[in-house]
Parts: C-alpha cells; structure tokens; sequence
C-alpha cells in the first residue's frame, strides 16, 4: 500500500524534510483516490464490525501534528463511517492539576477502550515528549530531585524508553498502536492560519497561540523526527504522512486503518451445539405465531 511508503518501524532514520507534504511525488490521480477510499471507508465498516464481535483486541489509532495538520477533519471524514458505539475519541489538552499530580501516562491510561473497541487519540502522551521538549516544561514538574537531576537529552531519553516499553506492554495485552504524524508544510500551515482568521465561520479555530507556536516551527520538526526514531516500533510504527492535500491524506489513513484492522482477530464468535439448537427452536416458535 502506498502508506507504506511513509511508514516507519525503527530499522531506518525518519529525515522529515526529505519526506513530500503533498502527492506530487507519488503521482496519483485524485479521482481514483477519491473511489478508493470511499472503499476503504466500505472496508473498515465491515472490519470494525467483526473487530467488535470477536472481542479480542482493541487498536489505538494515535495523531499528531502541528497545529491546522488537519487532525479533526481527519477523525471525522476517515473515523466518521465506523459505529460509534465501538469507537472512543479522545483529545488531550494541556494537563489539568489532577493530571499532573500522576505520571504521563496516567490519563492515557484511562482513555484506553475494552478490547473489541477503537481508540483515537487527537494529541497523546506524545505531547510530553514534544511540547514539553520544545518549551523545557519538564523543569516546572513537582517531581523529586532523582526524576529531575539528569540533563534535558537524558531526561527524555528515559521518557523514550518509557513509551517504548508502555506500548509493547500495550501489544502484550492484546492491544495494537499505530501513530500518524500528520506532515503538514510551513506554507500550507500558513495557508490555513489565514483562512481561519478571514473566515468567520473558522475564526473559533484560530488563537494567538497558534502564531507563538509556529515560531517553533523548525524545531518542533528536528524534535518530531527524534520521537519518530526513538518510539517508531515493528509492533508500533509511525506513518508520517503528507498533510498538504486533505483529500489524499484522508486516503492514506483510510489505508492505514483497513490494515490495522486487517492484522486484528476478527472473527465471529462461533456458537455451540446448543445454542445453535436454541436458534432453531426460536424460529421455529417465531414462524409458528400467526
């Protein structure tokens, strides 16, 4: 599949600037993009639904991005044809007070879905390794001085490892992770900024935060690359994906998606003998009724 072309499982480096933001280099045709993942979309109904039947394994779909990457617009044109009643959509914002007070992964944690069910995690536990790398908010944590006295590399050298040991944790209980990063250009991302603010029907997107963060531009792309190598798994890979045409990263996903669900056990729970002959007596009893 040609996601596969952006995807990333730790045995090669993650260069992000190397890598294409829009379709020019895989030199597709869009209205064959379109039909196609219209079919995906048919694909992971069918799959999700089995997904949901067998019970066995749930999938956590991660996303990340700058800001106007198009996370949201992704979850809801690509996850929006999967039964809400076996999907969670989770957005984590800036840590409230009682999230501090635990570790990083505490409320991730408590977003997990039950097996059988699909998480989708807008932002994660990613963030603290990202923005708090980028803004060295790790000096502001109330942790004791062990936790805190290593040098910056060294403290989020251990973060690495922590989300690399969590998530195979996470596979080994009957779990599967697969992180996208949303690859978005500066100019595009500029694009969208000034269409949020000239029309009104966007301006609630829109803060001044937005243009604080993109300052950080060039370094928030040395620091994705650097989480993508060290967290990028065979059992947890990352996809960086071209982000400047939503139409075929809506596609790319969809691609993603149908093969997560494809590697899941997803099989109808077969029914005993018994059951089966309960089965036969109740429509023999619903045929009889006049």
């Amino acid at each position: 599949m040609k996601a596969d072309r952006y995807r990333f499982d730790g045995a090669q480096p993650c260069h992000l600037r190397e890598l294409p933001c829009d379709s020019k280099r895989d030199g597709v045709d869009k209205e064959r993009i379109l039909e196609k993942t219209a079919r995906n979309l048919q694909e992971m109904a069918a799959l999700q639904d089995a997904l949901y039947a067998d019970g066995r394994e749930g999938l956590i779909f991660v996303l990340q991005a700058l800001d106007a990457a198009g996370k949201d617009s992704t979850i809801k044109h690509v996850m929006g044809g999967l039964n809400p009643q076996g999907v969670r959509v989770t957005s984590f914002k800036q840590p409230n007070s009682e999230e501090l007070s635990h570790d990083f992964l505490w409320r991730v944690h408590k977003a997990l879905p039950p097996r059988g069910s699909i998480a989708i995690f807008n932002r994660s536990y990613y963030e603290d390794v990202l923005v708090v790398q980028v803004h060295d908010l790790q000096k502001t944590y109330r942790m004791p001085p062990r936790t805190l006295e290593d040098d910056r590399k060294d403290f989020f050298k251990k973060r690495y490892r922590q989300i690399r040991n969590y998530e195979e944790y996470l596979y080994e209980n009957g779990y599967r992770v697969v992180k996208i990063f949303l690859h978005v250009s500066k100019e595009e991302q500029k694009k969208r900024f000034l269409e949020r603010i000239d029309n009104s029907s966007k301006n609630w997107k829109f803060s001044m935060s937005d243009v604080k963060e993109r300052a950080h531009f060039e370094e928030y792309m040395d620091t994705f690359e650097t989480v993508i190598e060290e967290t990028a798994t065979e059992h947890s890979p990352w996809y960086a994906l071209p982000a400047d045409q939503k139409w075929y990263t809506r596609y790319l996903v969809s691609e993603i998606v149908v093969d997560a669900l494809r590697r899941c056990c997803h099989e109808y729970p077969q029914l005993h003998q018994d059951a089966l002959a309960e089965l036969k007596d109740c429509r023999t009893k619903l045929e009889a009724e006049e």
